[in-house]
């Protein structure tokens, strides 16, 4: 009889894709892709960067009836949290990871900037980094992004439509995702879903959390040619993304490419939203699974 360290050595070992949400989001919003992973044979985990998740904090105020006034005022968990500690929480959760096997790390919208963070810091704990609409600083910080020309139609005040509080006092980023301002609604759906139904949209936007931590980084945050350069990468592109749009995404790739000419991103392109590939996950994962080949 064949011992079970025989029989375990006789098994392939797949990677594991560890998953990082965007800004307002979770880990929640990942499980019909995760369904979909495992269905194909794959392992994966979602991570809830710090106070996101059940580390959120959802005040009494944002329940209904709501309470204007003390939703703008309510302390919020995530205050202070910085690109940093989210890096750093990113970075325990691939270490473990690493113990099982090779690892995929795949971001989302903001969540790049936390991956990429994390791969500046520690490129032997990734065997390949996926961006899906995900922001990859290269030539400049995140927010100087925001005044370049491919971000000129993003509508980047429709969050203040639903603002609650003053972010200055509060130490963080609160939208009120429950309003019934009809304006505010529909600039939400332009923005994250507008190729889904009405159903899906308002069900996706019940998973959003309403508070957000405004640290993005720094120039030190950018990707770095001697560490994030060496890992291989794909770039996943969302075709009608309005809140990422694709000419932004396309320049992320340009630049990523220009800074690590031997190593280029591979590019995939899904026919989606912001938000729908999340939705409907099948594309997503089978791209995602091709990569399993390579790792």
């Amino acid at each position: 009889m064949r011992s079970w360290k025989c029989q375990k050595a006789s098994v392939p070992v797949h990677p594991t894709y560890v998953l990082v949400h965007g800004a307002f989001a979770n880990s929640f919003s990942f499980a019909p892709l995760q369904a979909e992973l495992g269905l194909l044979g794959h392992r994966s985990v979602a991570v809830d960067l710090p106070g996101h998740g059940f580390g959120a904090t959802y005040p009494a105020a944002y329940q209904a009836p709501q309470d204007p006034a003390g939703l703008a005022s309510t302390p919020g968990a995530i205050k202070g949290v910085t690109l940093a500690d989210n890096a750093e929480h990113l970075i325990g959760v691939l270490e473990r990871a690493k113990e099982n096997g090779p690892v995929v790390l795949v971001s989302h919208s903001r969540g790049g900037a936390t991956a990429t963070a994390a791969a500046n810091q520690r490129p032997d704990l990734i065997d390949h980094i996926v961006y899906v609409a995900s922001w990859c600083p290269v030539d400049l910080t995140v927010g100087a992004y925001y005044a370049e020309p491919e971000m000129a139609e993003v509508d980047a005040a429709s969050l203040g439509l639903a603002m609650a509080g003053d972010p200055a006092e509060l130490g963080l980023l609160r939208v009120n995702f429950r309003t019934a301002d009809e304006k505010a609604l529909d600039a939400f759906r332009a923005a994250f879903l507008a190729d889904g139904t009405d159903d899906e949209f308002r069900t996706f936007l019940n998973t959003f959390q309403p508070d957000e931590n405004l640290d993005v980084g720094t120039e030190d945050d950018r990707a770095q040619a001697a560490t994030w350069g060496r890992i291989p990468r794909t770039y996943v592109r969302l075709a009608r993304d309005t809140s990422l749009p694709p000419a932004l995404q396309d320049r992320l790739i340009r630049e990523g490419d220009a800074l690590t000419p031997d190593n280029p991103y591979r590019v995939r392109t899904l026919d989606s939203s912001h938000l729908k590939w999340l939705v409907d996950p099948e594309p997503a994962a089978r791209v995602l699974a091709e990569l399993a080949e390579l790792v």
